[in-house]
């Protein structure tokens, strides 16, 4: 029913449930697991000399972080014995990062954590999930812990 599943990670331990959920299911279905993490780009004001290097500093940490997060689930493959593919982009807005991705990598499926607001939390901190779940053109399962 699925061959490609995409996982969004943020390196969170919710992430990391999802991607082990995405796993079990992808050696369920023969399908491989596409990772995905979305770096935010910084804030570039182009004034001083530290900006450039603040510019850098900032995306080191930002790959070094996306790096830790792809492994895990990566990981989370490899226990299942499932394939796996990552790949680390910068987009200003996450979920369109992630939209994108799903497009490009022609994945059926998205699988992801939600950190499960409810009530005015939600409404006031927006959630991925839900622009996810608002905008895919495939399915998505969200996976809470």
């Amino acid at each position: 029913m699925f061959k490609k599943i995409l996982v969004p990670t943020d390196g969170s331990e919710l992430a990391a449930h999802a991607a082990r959920a995405a796993a079990g299911l992808a050696k369920s279905q023969a399908a491989q697991v596409v990772g995905v993490y979305v770096i935010d780009p910084f804030p570039y004001i182009g004034i001083g000399d530290a900006s450039a290097v603040g510019l850098q500093a900032y995306l080191a940490e930002a790959k070094n972080a996306a790096g830790l997060a792809l492994e895990a689930v990566a990981k989370a493959c490899e226990a299942e014995g499932v394939s796996f593919a990552g790949d680390t982009i910068e987009r200003n807005v996450v979920y369109e990062g992630i939209l994108e991705t799903a497009d490009a990598e022609a994945c059926d499926l998205i699988v992801m954590g939600s950190h499960g607001r409810q009530g005015v939390k939600a409404l006031i901190l927006g959630s991925v999930a839900q622009k996810i779940l608002t905008h895919a053109k495939v399915p998505v399962l969200v996976v809470k812990s």
